[in-house]
């Protein structure tokens, strides 16, 4: 997840509250829930394959331009044709890309080391000016990129060798190295960019980027297909699969006949429902791996009831979440102290600081209504109904709050659940008109990088746009600004944990649950990573057969 957007990021504000557009069906299996076994990969593939098939459950992407992508459709796609500067790896470290080094000679300069051997799809060789037209151009309004935020603590970005970038910072920024694994990372062809213009990354103007495989046809309403890079750089990660269809299958019940029939593949973010009928199907694998999304309901405004911190705290103690966690999400979630999964920093170089900060965190209450009761009566204002939003057919946010309804009744407070269009549900987290009559949402939220930092800023800024109740700590921000400056990362880690004690006090938010990933794989297939991480890697280059031979 990004940090604060402008209100041009529809899609990215869509991918910090990306909802499942999966409306209800799905298989009913009479199959019993399992332990859930957690694998970062699955089995390496042994063989090639002719075609693959893959669903994207929440839709057609609207775009493919590396700017603009941060939702779960566009961004699975992305990441396997256009290559960033640096990779995320499935255990969520970073690794080189397309820069094979770089190096900060003062706190204020970052000097990137490109590869000299990287080719685009048409054969031309990828040199600095690319490198700096692909980063620049996201700070121009005319781009509406959606990582315009990344930018701000730079001076400049220029050339300064054929194969070297060199950036300039107005302040110390340990974020921005990390931000070039995602989209913002990602390089596009200088040449291409201006020649497609405003059509760059769409059906009509196409990519040039230097992915494991190339954008190949896009049938708008039908299927996205990329056909394998046969001369790709990195000879680890060519392609198996000559050509992988995308196709948008936003129904529970087709989904599961698909899968179960083969003519679907594969895909992430399988619903619950879903899920149920194919754990225990012979037709391939369903994958749990560790992720970094996570369930929460957020109030809308300042006059909303949940801005009352001790309503919020009041809905956490009447919440039985390990029934919720085995219900809803069919076991195959966590509880959470807060709003970020520890997969974002569990395997960095801080892990240890991070740790004892989560572990200094209050544990996650227990089910007390009379406690409950106690705050409600104390809280102000006294309006006792609150209207929640959610996307129309997500049946696991309406499970979820159908849940929240019954238990916060117990206490007094009436849940009225509000489902809204797609368009409507993703433009009220940046157009604060359609957030009229709402008091909350159902968010399911993730974090795209290997830090935690820029997502608690979204919530605890006061300048942010996502910042609605206008939450001010001076304390919180002063830290939190500290920890992105400090470039020794047990230094940052432990200012961000000091303001994480601080807003977890105070911030009305209500965690829900941390859902795992889930990937089913038929059983031709194998060698895709598991964890969430696929979101900005090129999971799909890892994908092949589970024999020898091609099929």
């Amino acid at each position: 997840m990004h940090a604060p957007r402008t209100a041009r990021t529809a899609g990215a504000l869509a991918a910090l509250f990306a909802l499942s557009a999966c409306s209800s069906g799905g298989g009913a299996s009479t199959a019993a829930p399992k332990a859930v076994r957690l694998t970062t990969t699955t089995p390496a593939a042994t063989g090639t394959l002719d075609s693959v098939t893959w669903n994207l459950p929440m839709g057609e992407p609207t775009t493919l331009d590396p700017a603009k992508v941060g939702d779960y459709s566009p961004s699975t796609v992305e990441s396997n044709l256009c290559d960033p500067l640096l990779r995320l790896q499935p255990d969520y470290t970073l690794a080189p890309g397309l820069a094979k080094a770089w190096h900060r000679p003062d706190p204020k300069t970052l000097v990137l080391d490109l590869r000299d051997d990287v080719r685009f799809w048409n054969g031309h060789a990828m040199t600095a000016k690319d490198v700096v037209a692909s980063l620049t151009r996201q700070g121009r309004p005319a781009t509406q990129s959606v990582n315009t935020q990344v930018l701000a603590t730079v001076a400049g970005i220029t050339a300064t060798g054929e194969h070297q970038v060199t950036v300039r910072f107005k302040a110390p920024d340990e974020l921005f190295l990390k931000y070039l694994v995602n989209g913002f990372g990602a390089v596009s062809e200088a040449a291409y960019l201006k020649k497609a213009g405003a059509a760059y990354g769409t059906a009509k103007g196409g990519l040039m980027c230097t992915g494991p495989f190339e954008l190949s046809d896009w049938k708008p309403g039908e299927s996205v297909t990329m056909v394998r890079n046969s001369a790709y750089w990195d000879a680890s990660l060519r392609p198996r699969a000559k050509k992988v269809t995308f196709r948008f299958v936003t129904d529970n019940g087709t989904l599961t006949s698909a899968l179960l029939s083969g003519q679907i593949d594969g895909s992430y973010e399988i619903p619950a429902t879903v899920a149920k009928a194919l754990r225990s199907s012979d037709a391939g694998t369903l994958y749990h791996g560790p992720s970094a999304q996570t369930v929460f309901i957020s109030p809308t405004g300042p006059s909303s009831p949940l801005a009352d911190h001790r309503v919020t705290e009041a809905l956490s103690l009447v919440l039985d979440r390990d029934a919720l966690v085995k219900n809803v999400f069919d076991g195959a979630a966590q509880k959470l102290k807060t709003f970020i999964p520890s997969l974002v920093w569990q395997n960095g170089e801080a892990a240890g600081v991070y740790a004892k900060g989560y572990d200094a965190l209050p544990a996650v209450p227990d089910v007390d209504v009379a406690r409950a009761k106690k705050l409600v009566d104390r809280a102000a204002p006294k309006r006792r109904t609150v209207t929640v939003a959610m996307g129309a057919g997500d049946q696991q946010s309406l499970q979820t709050l159908t849940f929240v309804q019954a238990a916060a009744r117990k206490i007094g407070l009436k849940i009225v659940i509000k489902q809204l269009q797609p368009t409507q549900m993703s433009g009220l987290f940046y157009d604060p008109s359609l957030r009229e009559g709402l008091d909350a949402t159902m968010a399911l939220g993730y974090v795209e990088i290997p830090d935690p930092l820029s997502y608690a800023q979204m919530f605890t800024a006061p300048a942010s746009p996502m910042n609605w109740i206008h939450y001010d700590n001076k304390r919180v921000t002063s830290l939190l600004a500290r920890a992105q400056a400090a470039l020794d990362p047990k230094e940052s880690a432990s200012l961000f944990t000091r303001a994480q004690a601080l807003y977890s006090k105070d911030l009305p938010i209500v965690p829900i649950a941390a859902p795992y990933e889930r990937l089913f794989l038929n059983k031709r297939l194998s060698g895709a990573p598991a964890s969430f991480a696929y979101i900005n890697m090129p999971w799909a280059a890892r994908l092949g057969a589970t024999g020898g031979a091609t099929s």
